[in-house]
């Protein structure tokens, strides 16, 4: 693992290998998780001078310049922190969001600080999907307003993605989410990675997760999600705020590599994931950085 003085740490999961020969797809992930509403960059503190939506998007935007294949999500808990979303409820979140065209989103526990109306209400303002695979939300207001699973085509790839959230008794009040029925996250994983693998035909699989990335009981996460699947090629994590230096694999039920990454919370890292497909769209080769949000960044 490499530090560079621009903030940018990178990791190389496999060997490189020479494409010279042969034509090749590039599709670079970008992701963010646990913002809490911090829209402005940390005016104290450790963080002090670190992140920024305005200076997230400028980063962005210049990744976008270089490469057309690219796919921006976020892992959930993009409300609560701020005077920002108390004074306006996450619109202004959704918003900003949705003019950096993220391509999707999950959703986080304090999503619902406002409830089940709250979010509703804002989600007009969302010019994004959320993809929700383990939330039922048949018996409340919030009936058909998100999907199970989206398929995002770059160039000849299909790229499958799925979105599981934690368990809300015991984190949210049960008069905010009333209604809500919670199912098994590695069943609804497992489930709708396999349809999108074998059906839809998808060449990468990516899951949206707010499960958290590991704890000592044996308490659904990351890691356990990993190891229990058997189509999920990549985990993009949040809730338990980890930073992770190096993304880190685990072999799931197929002795098959599985990538998870998290980027610490509030704005302050952007994860990116690129993605080398051969011509016959099989994977050769990985790398991964996190992209630190400070006072004059710059990409190469």
């Amino acid at each position: 693992m490499k530090k560079s003085s621009l903030g940018l740490t990178n990791l190389i999961f496999l060997p490189r290998i020479s494409f010279s020969k042969q034509k090749t797809t590039r599709i670079t992930i970008l992701h963010t998780n646990d913002m809490h509403s911090h829209i402005e960059p940390f005016k104290s503190g450790k963080y002090k001078g670190l992140g920024g939506m305005a200076k997230r998007a400028t980063i962005i935007k210049k990744i976008r310049e270089t490469n057309e294949n690219v796919l921006l999500f976020d892992a959930g808990d993009i409300f609560q922190g701020t005077p920002y979303f108390n004074f306006y409820g996450g619109e202004l979140e959704f918003k900003l969001m949705s003019e950096m065209r993220y391509d999707g989103a999950t959703l986080g526990n304090h999503d619902f600080d406002n409830g089940l109306k709250g979010l509703k209400t804002q989600l007009k303002y969302a010019k994004f999907p959320f993809i929700v695979s383990n939330y039922n939300f048949s018996n409340t207001i919030l009936r058909n307003q998100f999907q199970p699973y989206k398929i995002f085509k770059k160039g000849p790839i299909r790229i499958g993605v799925i979105g599981v959230g934690i368990e809300l008794d015991g984190l949210v009040p049960k008069k905010l989410y009333e209604g809500t029925v919670y199912e098994d996250p590695i069943t609804k994983a497992n489930f709708y990675a396999k349809i999108l693998r074998e059906k839809k035909k998808c060449d990468f699989i990516i899951c949206l997760s707010h499960l958290g990335l590991q704890y000592k009981s044996q308490k659904i996460s990351d890691v356990k999600l990993a190891q229990k699947s058997k189509n999920i090629d990549l985990i993009i994590g949040g809730h338990t705020h980890t930073f992770l230096e190096k993304p880190i694999n685990e072999l799931n039920l197929n002795n098959d590599n599985v990538i998870i990454n998290q980027v610490g919370w509030g704005g302050i890292n952007i994860g990116k994931i690129d993605l080398h497909f051969s011509q016959n769209n099989v994977k050769k080769l990985i790398s991964g950085r996190s992209i630190f949000i400070k006072n004059h960044s710059k990409m190469i």
